[in-house]
């Protein structure tokens, strides 16, 4: 097993454990790949949630460029709902985790659908 399928199983369990969601494999196997070397490095694969530029980052870099969302306070409010079913107290809030459950929210798949 290569370490992208340990890292997307890795997601995986976080989905079922922490967020009590049964995952798509395919979509997440696609969100992660999306996410580049981004996942190999300990600080960038996770979401520092208490930091409100890394949440900004979030909200401009995927909600709007990768799933082209329009600029609006309904981003930043599905990104902290989205970080409430994870639960605040987490304390590795997986980068793949979240912007599957982001791509879930806003019915995004089809931008994967590539």
């Amino acid at each position: 097993m290569s370490k992208r399928d340990e890292l997307i199983q890795k997601y995986a369990t976080a989905l079922r454990d922490k967020c009590k969601m049964e995952p798509d494999m395919d979509l997440l196997t696609k969100v992660t790949i999306g996410c580049g070397p981004a996942i190999y490095n300990a600080d960038a694969e996770t979401v520092a949630a208490s930091d409100d530029a890394e949440l900004e980052r979030v909200k401009t870099n995927f909600l709007m460029k990768k799933l082209g969302l329009a600029d609006g306070p309904a981003l930043m409010e599905a990104i902290n709902a989205v970080i409430d079913i994870y639960g605040r107290s987490e304390r590795n809030k997986y980068r793949a985790v979240v912007y599957y459950m982001l791509t879930k929210h806003f019915g995004k798949e089809a931008v994967y659908a590539k």
